[in-house]
C-alpha cells in the first residue's frame, strides 16, 4: 500500500474518530451524563435521546396514539403502548388510504366473490358467511409495509411511521379458502384480490383508494381469514367492520378492510396500489436516492424479521439492573433467537423467547440487563428468524418508498 493511501486512510479514520467523539460529547452534554460505551457508537449514529421527539397531536378516541395524517386518517402507537400480549383495539394503529364508509352495519352488508377464475360467482351477507362456514380464531400480526419509514435518508414520501405500525390482535372469522372452494376455483387461478367499501379521496366513485391481493398460496393458508371479530368482539369500524381480510405476516395493505368484493384473478392483480412503487422494493439493492424503473421493482410478500421493546418506555431512569421485554415477529417465519445489547451492539446477551400463540402470531421476549456504572445507555433489541436472518443494527437497504425498515429498536436509559 502506498504511503499516500496509508495517509488518506489514517486521516479518514481520524475524522471518523473525531466525529464519534464529538457526537458522544454532544450527547453527554445533552443528557448531563457520561456515556460508558461511547467508543462503540457507530459513525453517524444519532442517539435515541437526541432523535426522539414528543408527539404533538393525538387521536381523541385512541388515547396515546400519534396522528400522522388526517386525510386520509393515519395514526401510530408508541412502543410502550404495545406491551399487551394481544393488542387491544384502543392500541391498534390506524391505516387508511381513502375515506372509510359511513355505514358499517353488518345487517345491511353484502359482499361478492367473483373474477375471471371463479367458477360460480356468489354474493353473501355477513350472517350467511357466519352460518355456512366454520369459524376459526388466530392471533395474527399486521404490520404496515412502511413501518419505520421515518428513519430512511434521503427521506421517503408517505406517512412517517416510526415503530408503531404493528399490531397482533386475535381475529375470528372463516377461512378464505373455504369460501373460495365453495365458489369454485379454476385451474388458471393465480391471485386473490379485494375491493373495499372505502372511497377515493377525490370522491370519484369509479376510483378505488386501494385494491391489492395475494398469490393463491397465501390466500389458501389456514390462517388467512375473512374476519368479523377482533379480540372476541365485533371489529371496530376503524379496523374494517363488519368484514375484513386478514393475511398475517404480509404487508397490512394485503389485509383489506370493509370487504365488498373478493376477486379471483387469472393474473397478478392490477388494482390500485399494486403497480409502480406502491408496496414494492427494488429487485436488487440500489444506492440511496436512486430513481428505479417500475419494471425493476418487486412486490413485497412476507415481512422481514423484526422486534420491539415495549417495556420500559424510552427515557426511563434506572438503577444498575433493568428488566426489559417486548415482542418479535418474522413475517411467514418464526423467530428463533432474541438478543439485547447495552453497548451499541458491540456485545449481545440472549433474551428469553416464547413460542408464538399460533403460526403468524408475534412472540414475546424478556431479559434483564445490568449496567456497569452510572451514565447514559441504550438498550438495543435484535431478533433472528428461522432462516437465519438477523435484524440489521442500523437502517437497511434504501428504497424509494421507505419500506421494510427492520433495524433494531432502541430505547434510552439514564442509570443513576
Amino acid at each position: 500500500m502506498s504511503r499516500k493511501i496509508q495517509r488518506g486512510l489514517f486521516e479518514l479514520a481520524s475524522r471518523r474518530e473525531f466525529l464519534a467523539t464529538s457526537l458522544a460529547a454532544t450527547t453527554a452534554s445533552f443528557v448531563k451524563s457520561t456515556i460508558p460505551f461511547a467508543r462503540f457508537m457507530p459513525a453517524g449514529y444519532i442517539p435515541v435521546t437526541l432523535a426522539a421527539a414528543p408527539p404533538d397531536t393525538v387521536l381523541a378516541d385512541k388515547p396515546g396514539l400519534v396522528l400522522l395524517n388526517d386525510r386520509p386518517l393515519n395514526a401510530e402507537t408508541p412502543a410502550h403502548l404495545l406491551d399487551d400480549d394481544i393488542t387491544p383495539a384502543a392500541h391498534m394503529f390506524v391505516r387508511n388510504n381513502g375515506i372509510p364508509p359511513e355505514d358499517t352495519d353488518a345487517d345491511n352488508w353484502t359482499f361478492k366473490v367473483l373474477g375471471e377464475s371463479c367458477e360460480n360467482p356468489r354474493a353473501y351477507t355477513v350472517e350467511a358467511l357466519k352460518r355456512n362456514f366454520e369459524h376459526h380464531t388466530y392471533q395474527l400480526q399486521l404490520e404496515c409495509g412502511g413501518n419505520g419509514r421515518a428513519e430512511f435518508r434521503p427521506r421517503a414520501s408517505g406517512n412517517q411511521w416510526t415503530t408503531g405500525a404493528i399490531a397482533c390482535p386475535e381475529w375470528t372469522g372463516v377461512r378464505l379458502r373455504d369460501v373460495l372452494e365453495a365458489c369454485g376455483l379454476r385451474e388458471n387461478a393465480v391471485y386473490v384480490a379485494y375491493r373495499g367499501g372505502d372511497r377515493h379521496l377525490s370522491g370519484d366513485p369509479h376510483k378505488d383508494p386501494i385494491s391489492r391481493g395475494v398469490p393463491m398460496s397465501k390466500a389458501l393458508e389456514d390462517e388467512t381469514l375473512l374476519a368479523f371479530q377482533m379480540n372476541g368482539a365485533d371489529i371496530p369500524a376503524a379496523h374494517g367492520a363488519p368484514l375484513r381480510l386478514v393475511c398475517g405476516g404480509w404487508p397490512a395493505s394485503a389485509s383489506g378492510k370493509w370487504i365488498r368484493e373478493i376477486i379471483v384473478r387469472d393474473r397478478v392483480h392490477d388494482g390500485a396500489k399494486m403497480n409502480g412503487t406502491a408496496y414494492r422494493v427494488p429487485c436488487t439493492p440500489v444506492a440511496p436516492g436512486t430513481q428505479v424503473a417500475d419494471e425493476n421493482m418487486c412486490i413485497i410478500n412476507s415481512m422481514p424479521v423484526k422486534s420491539i421493546i415495549t417495556s420500559p418506555e424510552s427515557g426511563i431512569r434506572s438503577s444498575r439492573s433493568l428488566a426489559v421485554r417486548g415482542h418479535a415477529w418474522a413475517g411467514d417465519l418464526e423467530v428463533t433467537r432474541m438478543a439485547v445489547s447495552i453497548d451499541f451492539g458491540a456485545t449481545w446477551q440472549n433474551a428469553q423467547l416464547s413460542a408464538p400463540a399460533n403460526r403468524l402470531a408475534w412472540q414475546h421476549w424478556q431479559a434483564e440487563v445490568r449496567f456497569p456504572q452510572p451514565g447514559y445507555y441504550e438498550v438495543w433489541a435484535r431478533a433472528t428468524d428461522s432462516a437465519g436472518r438477523t435484524q440489521p443494527m442500523l437502517v437497511p437497504g434504501w428504497n424509494p418508498k421507505g419500506y421494510l425498515n427492520n433495524a433494531t429498536h432502541r430505547i434510552a436509559v439514564e442509570v443513576s
